[in-house]
C-alpha cells in the first residue's frame, strides 16, 4: 500500500491499483473499432499492428506503425500504437513523446488521455497526470477508471484527504466498483484508520473475489498491525490470484517483511530478492555488465563491487556486513563499496581495508539508474546490491553476534562536540529524533505524533539535543510553548548533510532516543547508547524483543498498533530511573 517513499514498499502502487492498461484487450478492441472507420492501406496496416500488439510482438507493431508514419506522419492512431509498444518495452521517454504526438492529432481522445495519464503516474509525473485526467473527466465525469486514477495522482502529491473525498463523492450511492473501493481503502489506511480500510477491502473482495490488490492490502494492514502470520495468508491469496506482473514483486517483498518479522530469515531473505525485479516499485537499474554475484558463489580472491541501496539508513544498517564479506574475499581479492556521497568519508575511515566509492542515482529516459563513477565497466569481477549478501552472511540470528559498533566517528570531532556540550545546561545529554525524511508510503503509520513525546521531554534534569534533520522548528516551538522544554540545537552543523559530524555528535552524547531513521542508524552503528522506538512487529527486529543489527540498542514497541502512550511512558520511566543519579 504505497504512494512515494524510501522503504522497501515505497514508490509504487500495488495497493493503490491504477485502473486500466495501455495494452488491454478492451483497449485493443476499441482501437480496432476506431481504425476500422478508416479506409485504405493505412487502416489495413494498423489492423495488422493491433494484431501484433495483441501477441505482444512489439517489434512488429513498431515496424508496422513506422511504415504508416513514413507515409503519413499525421496518423494519430499510428502514434498511439507506437506509444503503447514503447511503453511495453519500458522505453518511457519515447513512449511519452509518442503519446503526446497522438494526443495532438486526436485531441480529447479518451483512450489516449487515459494511457498518457497512466504513463505519467508510472514516471512520477503526478501533476501532469492530474491535468490529463481532469481534461477527460470534463467530458466524461462518470468515468470510474479516470476517477480512480485521479485519486492516485492526488495522493502521489500528498493530497490524500482530497483523494479520499474524490472517491467518496463518486461512490456515494453507487455499488459495483471494487477497484475504487480498494483504492479508497488504501488511502484511508494511509491516515491510520485500519479498521475502516479493512471494511473497504473486504467489500471490494466480496464484489471481486479475485482482486489481488485488495487481498494484498488486507495483508499489508495486518502486517502493519503486527500480525504477520495472518498477513502472509492474505498476501499468498493475492499472489495466487494472480496479480498483474508489475505488482507481484511488491507483494513478494511484503511477504518477505512478514516472514522476517516472524524470525524466518531463510525464507524472508529469499523473498526479499524480489526488490531486484524491474517491476518492483523501488527498482533502480544498476547498469552493470559484469557478472551478478549470487549467494553460494565463491568470493575468495575476487574483486567484488557492493552497491549501497534503498535509503541512507539502510546503507548504514547493511554496512555491518562488510567486515564479514572482506574476510571471505581475503587478502588476494578486493572489496569495493559504493555508498551515498555523504557517507564516503565515514565509510572510508570505518572500513580501511575496503575501497569506498560514491554512487549516484539519476533519471534517464524515465527510469532511475545508479551509477558508480569510480568503477567503470569491467572494474570488478562480480557485483551485488548490498542486501543480497544477507542470505549468505546473516542466515540466522546467531550470525548477528558480532554486529554493531562498526562505524568509526572522527575522534577530533567527537572531542569537539564533548567540549561544546559542556556549555549546555548540566545533566545527561540525550539526543532526540522523531520522524523520517520520507513520511509517505505508509511510513507515518510507524511514527508517533510529536505530542506523544511529552512524558519523555518532561523528564527532570535531562538536557535534550536536537538530532532531527529537515525542518522541525514547529516541533521545537511546541516543546517550548506546551511542555516548557528547550531542545538544544547544535550550532554550526547541517544535520542532514554533515553526516560525519552528526555521527561524532551522536557519539558524544549520553544517549540517543528515537524512531528508526538515517540518524538513528548512524548513532547505533557507531556504538552509541541508543533506545529505539519502533512499531509493533517491526520487521527489523527479526521476530525478537531486541534489535539484532545493533546489540547495544534497547527496543521499545507498543503492544497494539499505534498505541504510543504506554511506550512513551515506559521510555520516560526508564530515562528517569537510569539517569536520575546524574542529575
Amino acid at each position: 500500500m504505497t504512494l512515494q517513499g524510501g522503504d522497501p514498499r515505497s514508490g509504487g502502487l500495488p495497493g493503490l491499483a491504477v485502473m486500466g492498461s495501455s495494452g488491454s484487450e478492451a483497449m485493443l478492441e476499441e482501437a480496432a473499432r476506431r481504425i476500422a472507420d478508416g479506409k485504405g492501406s493505412e487502416a489495413a496496416t494498423l489492423t495488422l499492428a493491433i494484431s501484433a500488439l495483441g501477441r505482444r510482438d512489439f517489434e512488429e507493431t513498431m515496424r508496422l506503425c513506422l511504415k504508416v508514419l513514413d507515409a503519413n506522419e499525421r496518423n494519430g492512431q499510428a502514434w498511439h500504437l507506437l506509444a503503447i509498444s514503447h511503453e511495453a518495452r519500458k522505453d518511457f521517454a519515447t513512449a511519452l513523446s509518442c503519446y503526446e504526438a497522438a494526443l495532438a492529432l486526436l485531441p480529447g481522445n479518451s483512450i489516449v488521455l487515459l494511457n498518457l495519464s497512466r504513463l505519467a503516474l508510472t514516471m512520477g509525473l503526478s501533476e501532469i497526470a492530474e491535468r490529463l485526467i481532469r481534461a477527460l473527466l470534463d467530458s466524461d465525469p462518470g468515468n470510474p477508471e479516470a476517477t480512480n486514477n485521479l485519486a492516485i495522482a492526488l495522493a502521489a502529491q500528498g493530497r490524500v484527504d482530497e483523494a479520499i473525498e474524490t472517491l467518496r463523492a463518486f461512490l456515494k450511492g453507487q455499488n459495483g466498483h471494487p477497484n475504487l473501493l480498494n483504492t479508497l481503502g488504501a488511502l484511508v489506511s494511509e491516515t491510520g484508520d485500519l479498521t475502516t480500510a479493512n471494511l473497504l477491502f473486504s467489500e471490494a473482495l466480496r464484489l471481486a473475489p479475485g482482486l489481488a490488490s485488495a487481498a494484498y492490502n488486507l495483508g499489508d494492514n495486518l502486517l502493519v498491525k503486527g500480525e504477520p502470520a495472518e498477513a502472509i495468508v492474505r498476501i499468498n491469496t493475492a499472489l495466487d490470484a494472480p496479480p498483474p506482473p508489475e505488482d507481484r514483486p511488491a507483494m513478494m517483498v511484503a511477504r518477505a517483511l512478514a516472514l522476517l518479522s516472524m524470525g524466518d530469515l531463510a525464507e524472508g531473505w529469499k523473498d526479499y530478492e524480489a526488490r531486484n525485479d524491474p517491476n518492483w516499485p523501488g527498482f533502480i537499474n544498476n547498469l552493470r555488465t559484469e557478472n551478478l554475484w549470487r549467494p553460494g558463489e565463491p568470493l575468495a580472491g575476487r574483486r567484488l563491487l557492493v552497491l549501497g541501496e534503498q535509503g541512507l539508513g539502510d546503507e548504514v544498517m547493511f554496512a555491518g556486513l562488510l567486515p564479514d564479506v572482506k574476510a571471505r574475499i581475503g587478502a588476494t581479492g578486493e572489496l569495493i563499496f559504493a555508498t551515498e556521497p555523504r557517507l564516503v568519508d565515514l565509510m572510508s575511515r570505518s572500513f580501511p581495508d575496503t575501497r569506498v566509492e560514491l554512487h549516484r542515482v539519476a533519471e534517464v529516459g524515465g527510469h532511475r539508474v545508479r551509477i558508480v563513477p569510480g568503477v567503470p565497466e569491467g572494474g570488478c569481477d562480480v557485483w551485488t546490491p548490498i542486501a543480497s549478501l544477507l542470505q549468505e552472511f546473516r542466515p540466522s540470528l546467531p550470525s548477528f553476534a558480532k554486529a554493531g559498533g562498526y562505524l568509526r566517528p572522527d575522534r577530533g570531532k567527537v572531542a569537539y562536540w564533548r567540549r561544546t556540550l559542556e556549555g549546555v545546561p548540566p545533566g545527561p545529554r540525550v539526543g532526540l529524533l522523531w520522524k523520517s525524511a520520507v513520511m509517505a508510503a505508509g511510513r507515518k503509520r510507524a511514527f508517533s505524533l510529536f505530542d506523544a513525546w511529552e512524558p519523555i521531554l518532561r523528564t527532570p534534569g535531562v538536557t535534550f539535543v536536537n538530532l532531527q534533520y529537515d525542518d522541525c522548528e514547529a516541533e521545537l516551538q511546541l516543546a517550548r510553548d506546551q511542555f516548557g522544554v528547550e531542545i538544544w540545537n547544535p550550532p554550526g552543523i547541517d544535520l542532514k548533510q554533515d553526516l560525519d559530524d552528526l555521527t561524532a555528535l551522536s557519539s558524544a552524547l549520553d544517549l540517543v532516543i528515537g524512531f528508526s531513521n538515517a540518524t538513528f542508524n548512524l548513532a547505533a552503528a557507531a556504538g552509541a547508547p541508543a533506545w529505539l522506538i519502533a512499531a509493533k512487529g517491526a520487521w527489523t527486529a527479526l521476530g525478537t524483543d531486541r534489535y539484532p543489527w545493533y546489540p547495544q540498542v534497547r527496543l521499545y514497541q507498543p503492544t497494539a498498533f499505534a498505541e504510543w502512550g504506554p511506550v512513551m511512558d515506559r521510555v520516560a520511566g526508564d530515562l528517569a530511573r537510569e539517569f536520575g543519579a546524574r542529575v
